[in-house]
């Protein structure tokens, strides 16, 4: 049997470069890809399979796939990690915002998958997908962000069931507060769309609150990845896979409290209790 094979999407830092070392530590060859050159170069002196990916480029990913099916025997597992969080009100960022998240968050998703289904079906691989407890207890100010994790655990549910005849399994994974760049990035993201003219700017503080919210006493990245790997590593993965701070929590609370509790304490969390 030739050696395990992983590939793993925005490997630059935090989760994507923690499970790219862990897979690797275990004796896979891990393709670990990023958008910038600069950090494909520090992937790749760290012993990785470095690939420049924009996961929203279709060419590119089309391209990815293609070299897979060249130079490797098959893919054990892929796991669809790049993303993002836009944070800020629905109505500011429009659909434009909606879109942009769309694209990289759920799209990016289905074309890498799509792309690389022969060297899965190859190998009757994993596919593992990073969702959110995001897309279970919605807040308000990450609307977009929410929205899109939600359909990644539909597009997994559908996924799992198209994909089971060849063998391929898929797990999906709802992090909860994990140690990363993702709430500095998700804070200049918000920034950028805050305005004075905008509504909402009396509630900036809660805006940024929620864009911080993801470094609420974090689970170091090595943490998660470690348990990511045991339970790809199983021989049956499961299908529904949480791991991180919140990660149990936050659906509990999701699922006992009645909506409009819910809601009322949202409210209030997020400075939404005063009117203008």
């Amino acid at each position: 049997m030739s050696q395990a094979s992983v590939l793993i999407t925005g490997c630059s830092s935090g989760i994507g470069r923690a499970l790219a070392e862990a897979f690797q530590a275990t004796g896979y060859r891990v393709w670990a890809t990023a958008r910038k050159a600069a950090d494909v170069a520090a992937l790749e002196a760290a012993g990785f399979v470095g690939v420049q990916l924009d996961v929203t480029d279709g060419a590119a990913v089309a391209a990815l796939g293609e070299r897979l099916a060249r130079e490797t025997e098959g893919l054990d597992v892929l796991v669809n990690n790049a993303g993002y969080g836009a944070m800020g009100p629905l109505l500011d960022g429009g659909s434009e915002a909606l879109r942009r998240q769309f694209e990289t968050n759920l799209f990016a998703v289905l074309e890498v998958t799509r792309a690389l289904f022969p060297a899965l079906r190859r190998r009757r691989g994993l596919v593992v997908n990073i969702g959110s407890v995001s897309g279970v207890l919605v807040t308000p100010f990450a609307g977009a962000y929410c929205a899109s994790k939600a359909a990644v655990h539909a597009l997994s549910d559908a996924l799992r069931l198209e994909l089971a005849p060849f063998g391929i399994r898929v797990m999906e994974v709802q992090p909860g507060a994990i140690a990363s760049h993702f709430g500095s990035h998700a804070s200049r993201e918000a920034e950028q769309l805050l305005r004075e003219d905008s509504p909402w700017w009396p509630f900036r503080d809660g805006i940024l609150a929620r864009a911080r919210a993801s470094q609420d006493r974090p689970t170091p990245a090595e943490e998660f990845a470690h348990g990511l790997l045991a339970a790809a590593r199983k021989p049956n993965p499961p299908r529904l896979l949480r791991l991180g701070n919140g990660s149990h929590s936050l659906p509990l609370l999701a699922s006992l409290l009645p909506k409009a509790l819910l809601e009322r304490v949202l409210i209030r969390r997020f400075g939404l209790d005063r009117r203008l």
